[in-house]
């Protein structure tokens, strides 16, 4: 049930961080994994800070920042090749 877990919100954060960001979407599947990449960074990234999160909003904001700064870092990759 976890894994389901995981999956609805990955797909949740990253239509909700598409929509933020005014850019065109990745698609269901490209959403998802987006979402569920962001959801990892986002932990991550909290976890740094020392942020504590815990239940579906928590953990869903927490997809949405990660996946938001993802989707900028893959952004930044496409437009600065080395």
């Amino acid at each position: 049930m976890s894994i389901l877990y995981f999956l609805l919100i990955g797909l949740l954060a990253g239509w909700i961080a598409g929509l933020i960001l005014k850019g065109r979407g990745f698609g269901v599947l490209g959403d998802m994994l987006i979402g569920c990449i962001g959801s990892l960074f986002g932990g991550f990234l909290f976890d740094l800070l020392g942020v504590h999160v815990g239940g579906l909003i928590g953990n869903l904001v927490c997809a949405i920042i990660g996946a938001i700064a993802f989707i900028y870092l893959v952004r930044f990759v496409r437009n600065n090749p080395l």
